[in-house]
């Protein structure tokens, strides 16, 4: 750690700026109060006279009538040789001048600050830099001109501010060395007091016969106390900061329980949400495969009644397809004696027939042969007769009669076959041989 106090010396080095900028700063010198300004050749009519911190007062004439023009704002005192008192004294007063017998003092009327950097000794036997102000003006000039020294040329006051510069620095390192060092820092209040009294009882004076020095004291005030130690002021600041540096550690863990406690509700708040959630959706899995249970189960009880009603059905199917066939197979028996029955009295007609046609054959023989050709013409046409006289009716009739026998010699049918009937015409002899002759035919074949 440094042993410099670094907000000592910015203190300084403001101070110093400060009274850099409240220096008056004018280009050349100004002769001393009281003598008249050199005169130039040839006689100029009016001369300034430029000072870094007097009163610019301007000198017209020459020789013995001169005019000296003083600034409203400035206090003057004019005295003549062999006067007692003075011409003129007054605030902006101008008056004719003799340099042979005349002398003037332009004194600035306007209000002095004094910039005070007092290094005090506390109680408790540490130094202290205090550093104030004080703000002065002229208020009687008669007496001020006779007890105070205004004769500096280049800055009529600068006596007068050293003087109560030294005075406020004693005022305030007396009332300082009676204080500690925290009553210093925290209230300058006693310090502004004992100072103010102690200036204006010397500038306005304590009443009665004294009249002070003829000044007024405007304000007092202070404006930094530091301490010249840099070690002594961090530990001045350490209790202080200690406490502060708890409180904000205190704030710190506050505010981090705080933090903790909201995101321990945060984490329980989406962990009871995360639950609700989870048990909302094992609820709905569990209504989903609930559902799909019972679809399955819809499903597959409707698919055993399906599959039992198409059992049934089927047989159902089989059954009437095993009647049917032996409905066909009866029937087909049936048709099979009728057809036998048909089969013998067609072969008994024929058999007559042809008896029929040899004894025909043997009378055409005895007749010539035309009469033989009208014979056999004739014949024919009996025979068609005969044939288209035998009735479907009939025919039908001896074949069902004749079934039952012939059902009896026909072997076990190893497989059903179905013919259908009536695809010639039905109603002559010759469509009807056809059918019977398909029908045998189709029971005669083996598979």
């Amino acid at each position: 750690m440094s042993n410099t106090n670094t907000y000592l010396d910015q203190v300084v080095r403001q101070q110093e700026r400060l009274e850099s900028d409240l220096r008056s700063k004018r280009s050349s010198p100004a002769p001393a109060a009281g003598l008249p300004p050199r005169q130039r050749s040839g006689g100029d009519e009016q001369q300034r006279q430029p000072t870094p911190n007097a009163v610019e007062v301007r000198v017209t004439g020459f020789g013995r009538w001169k005019t000296v023009l003083v600034p409203p704002n400035a206090f003057v005192v004019h005295t003549r040789r062999g006067r007692a008192e003075p011409l003129h004294v007054g605030l902006g007063v101008s008056f004719r001048y003799n340099p042979a017998t005349d002398s003037y003092l332009v004194v600035p009327g306007a209000m002095q600050t004094i910039l005070i950097n007092a290094y005090c000794i506390c109680r408790e036997l540490q130094g202290v830099l205090v550093q104030a102000y004080v703000q002065w003006i002229i208020q009687d000039f008669s007496t001020a001109y006779r007890r105070l020294d205004f004769g500096d040329p280049e800055d009529p006051m600068r006596l007068v501010n050293l003087q109560l510069k030294e005075q406020a620095e004693a005022a305030i390192k007396d009332k300082v060395s009676t204080l500690g060092v925290a009553d210093v820092l925290s209230d300058k209040q006693p310090i502004i007091e004992e100072l103010t009294a102690r200036l204006r009882a010397v500038a306005e004076g304590s009443g009665g016969a004294d009249e002070g020095l003829g000044l007024r004291i405007v304000t007092v005030q202070i404006k930094e106390a530091v301490v010249s130690s840099s070690r002594l002021w961090e530990n001045l600041q350490k209790p202080y900061r200690s406490e502060q540096g708890r409180i904000a550690r205190l704030a710190e863990l506050a505010a981090e329980e705080a933090v903790a406690e909201r995101e321990l509700t945060a984490q329980r708040h989406r962990e009871t949400q995360r639950i609700a959630s989870d048990r909302e959706l094992a609820d709905l899995r569990a209504q989903s495969a609930s559902h799909q249970f019972d679809r399955e189960a819809s499903e597959a009880l409707r698919r055993s009644q399906r599959e039992q009603e198409d059992a049934r059905a089927l047989a159902e199917l089989q059954d009437a397809t095993n009647r049917h066939a032996l409905a066909l197979e009866r029937q087909l028996a049936a048709e099979e004696a009728e057809i036998g029955r048909l089969r013998i009295e067609r072969e008994a007609e024929l058999t007559r027939l042809s008896a029929d046609a040899e004894l025909a054959l043997s009378a055409a023989r005895a007749v010539n042969g035309h009469e033989q050709a009208l014979l056999e013409i004739e014949r024919e046409r009996l025979r068609a007769d005969v044939a288209n006289a035998q009735s479907p009716e009939n025919l039908q009739a001896q074949l069902i009669d004749r079934l039952p026998e012939i059902v009896a010699k026909l072997p076990k049918p190893a497989e059903l076959r179905a013919v259908t009937i009536g695809g010639t015409d039905g109603t002559t002899v010759a469509g009807l041989i056809a059918e019977l002759s398909t029908v045998v035919n189709a029971l005669r074949t083996r598979p």
